[in-house]
């Protein structure tokens, strides 16, 4: 395992490990290069295997009682713990009040603080003179940057010679930012040169080497720090393929995302992702989701580009029934689909070829 970026961390996702508003925690237990997880706090799921929670492959990565626990054993094993890490993700991206009790516990027994939240802890006159006084730091993640360093839409887009590939969703909270990376892994490993831009903090925090948080800025820059990311992956690493992590939906009422995606990222194809067992948008009774087919046509309407493979996110369906659940879709769209956890990402490459780039 590489060193990570920052150092080795507890991802605190109390009450929330394995549902919607935990993604961000189910982010880095799945991946990181910025830090090396070395826990997750969760009462509800303690002595458990957070991989064998999350998708039923112990990782190595044990769940907690507490914070003081979790430090405990990991100190009599030898892990020295330096981040404690917000893994919750909750509607509106507020901080709770245990959740503050939590990070001032944290910065008590010496850890860095890193936070996704748009409630800023690092302005908290209590956590920040706490952290100053034993000289540790904490992040907020969504802070935007000064207005000065964002970029405004130049049309600089048009130098990408990658294949622009932006992985759009039905829904929020389903697993777009987990495709992305599972297909850039494949897209790799069968020797096709990937990156994946990144839009949310997760991606940050998993140390996305191109990264945007959309949510965070002020509107007339979305576009344009959309359109830097891209173009600096493209400039940096000169990648085959450009996968870009969508945000949202088009017809989610409370995280309408993707317009910015298709109209500053200027994609050539698009992937959908779908959770085709859920009924309402995310978090909002009474609010139906929009049928895949509508979607599909809104997006290509929208973007101008098509649609040319669904990525299915297998919540609430048994695992015996994801191949017919798959075939079912195809039926339906007349595209490839797949669950990338579970069947992998090789119709989605397979999907790519014909539309990539050559010499």
């Amino acid at each position: 395992m590489p060193d990570p970026i920052d150092g080795n961390a507890i991802v605190y996702c109390e009450g929330f490990f394995n549902t919607t508003n935990g993604k961000t925690a189910h982010g880095l237990v799945r991946r990181t290069r910025r830090y090396r997880v070395l826990a997750v706090v969760d009462s509800r799921l303690a002595g458990r295997d957070a991989g064998g929670v999350l998708d039923g492959k112990d990782c190595g990565i044990p769940i907690f009682q507490d914070l003081d626990g979790a430090i405990e054993v990991l100190s009599r094993k030898g892990d020295k713990v330096t981040h404690f890490v917000n893994g919750i993700t909750p509607d509106g991206g507020r901080i709770s009040d245990a959740t503050r009790k939590a990070a001032r516990r944290a910065l008590e027994l010496g850890l860095n603080v890193d936070s996704g939240a748009h409630d800023f802890l690092s302005e908290d006159p209590e956590l920040a003179a706490l952290a100053k006084s034993k000289e540790l730091l904490i992040r907020d993640v969504r802070k935007p940057p000064p207005r000065s360093e964002l970029h405004f839409f130049s049309g600089k887009i048009e130098e990408v010679g990658a294949l622009k590939v932006p992985l759009l969703g039905t829904d929020s909270a389903l697993g777009k930012r987990t495709t992305a990376w599972v297909l850039c892994d494949a897209l790799n490993d069968a020797g096709t040169r990937a990156e994946v831009v990144g839009t949310g903090q997760t991606s940050w925090m998993q140390g996305a080497e191109y990264c945007v948080i959309m949510d965070s800025l002020v509107n007339d820059f979305v576009a344009g720090e959309i359109e830097h990311a891209v173009w600096s992956a493209w400039s940096g690493k000169r990648p085959d393929v450009i996968i870009i992590e969508g945000q949202g939906s088009l017809m989610n009422p409370a995280y309408p995302g993707g317009f910015e995606i298709l109209a500053a990222g200027r994609p050539d194809v698009v992937i959908m992702q779908h959770p085709p067992a859920r009924k309402e948008y995310d978090g909002f009774p009474g609010y139906p989701l929009h049928p895949l087919d509508v979607q599909i046509r809104a997006v290509e309407f929208i973007g101008g580009k098509p649609v040319i493979a669904v990525a299915i996110n297998h919540e609430g369906i048994p695992v015996s029934e994801i191949p017919a659940v798959a075939a079912e879709l195809e039926r339906e769209t007349g595209l490839p689909a797949t669950d990338v956890l579970l069947q992998g990402a090789g119709k989605l490459v397979e999907a790519l070829a014909p539309h990539l780039k050559r010499g």
